[in-house]
Order: C-alpha cells, then structure tokens, then sequence
C-alpha cells in the first residue's frame, strides 16, 4: 500500500455547501420582498396610504344645503360609506355599527369623522338624510348630489352600485357594503370590512386617529 500525502487529496466541493448558500440567498430575497409587499398584505394594520388609490376631487351637498368638496373633509381621518336611506338591512346596521363604533373612543371619537353619502339622489333630498342620521344619535356628515355629481364621487373612489328594478315601477339599489377609511390628508389607507370583529375595527381606527 502506497502511502498518500494528505495535502494532494483535494475532496470534491460540498454539494451540500452550495445548497446552504443557495438557501441562504433564497431567504434574504423573501425577507426583502416580504417587506417590500407587507404594507399591501398586512390585515391587522392600516395599508400605506396611496396617491394612487381611490378618492378624487368632488364637489356634493350636506344635509344643511351647504356645499362639501373633498378638501372640506381634510384636517381629521375620515371613514366613508355610500348607501341610501331606504335600504332595509346593509346601511342602517353599518351606520348603526360605526356610530357604536365611535362611542367606544369617548373623547376621541371627534378625532375621525363618519361621512354617508347617499346614491340615490332620486329619493334621497339632504333633508332626507339630515332626518335618517338622527336615528343613529351620532355625528354623521350626510352628503348628496346630482346624478352627475354623484357618479363623480363613486367613479373616483372606485364604488359600485346600481339600480335593481322592484314590482310596481320602483326600484332598490344593490351597492358596496365597505367602510373606506382615509388619513386626515385626504389619502386612502384601506377598506373595513362591516362584518369584522368590533376589536378589530376599533385596532383600524385607532391607528387612523393616531397616524
């Protein structure tokens, strides 16, 4: 047997070495992109506001007859739903629900406003929905508009709805069930769902108020 100098045996390079670095560059690049991706995924935590999201320019009428354009709503978080008043079950349950909602920041509460903008201004007169708020006995700014000025408003913040005909010539409307939340900027931050848990919604709003 022939003996061998250790220094000329060269063993083959590690495939399981490789497979380490491999792994290891692997996880950098998910980290990274988790980062870079979580504002967008993150369901606990209000997404970045975006530019680029929904919201525009609108010019509409209170419930006192006075004229309200998106930069009336500016210097307080805002959270904004669009229904009508003669909806039997979606609107006056999330109105009901955002009003109890409010009442569980105490003082705080005047820290964000609640805006409902009815889609119906076919029935839906600002004395109309001046008078339908009440019933929810807190601060809600109720908003309307022409036709036209209507379909601004939603086109620009990206809401459906549509007229259903009913028996007798008349009609409902089937709309958008989501609660849009806004930054005191007048920047979209995300969409709350009415049917969350209250904890849940109040975690949103708190980080709305405080942002």
């Amino acid at each position: 047997m022939t003996d061998t100098d250790p220094q000329e045996v060269r063993p083959a390079p590690s495939r399981r070495a490789e497979f380490i670095v491999i792994g290891v560059v692997a996880l950098l690049l998910g980290v990274v992109a988790a980062m870079i991706l979580m504002p967008r995924w993150a369901g606990d935590a209000p997404a970045l506001a975006s530019a680029s999201g929904p919201g525009g320019p609108f010019t509409l009428t209170d419930t006192k007859g006075r004229t309200v354009t998106d930069r009336t709503l500016l210097g307080k978080p805002y959270a904004i739903f669009f229904g009508f008043t003669r909806c039997p079950d979606i609107c006056p349950t999330t109105l009901s629900r955002m009003a109890q909602l409010r009442k569980q920041f105490g003082a705080e509460g005047d820290k964000f406003n609640i805006v409902f903008v009815s889609v119906d201004p076919g029935h839906d007169k600002p004395s109309d929905i001046g008078h339908y708020l009440t019933l929810f006995d807190t601060p809600i700014i109720g908003l309307t508009g022409t036709e036209a000025q209507i379909k601004q408003i939603t086109d620009a913040y990206g809401v459906y709805f549509a007229k259903v005909p009913v028996a007798g010539g008349d009609y409902t409307i089937d709309h958008m069930a989501g609660i849009m939340l806004f930054d005191s900027r007048g920047r979209y931050v995300e969409m709350m769902d009415p049917a969350e848990p209250a904890a849940t919604s109040i975690g949103r709003l708190r980080e709305l108020i405080r942002a």
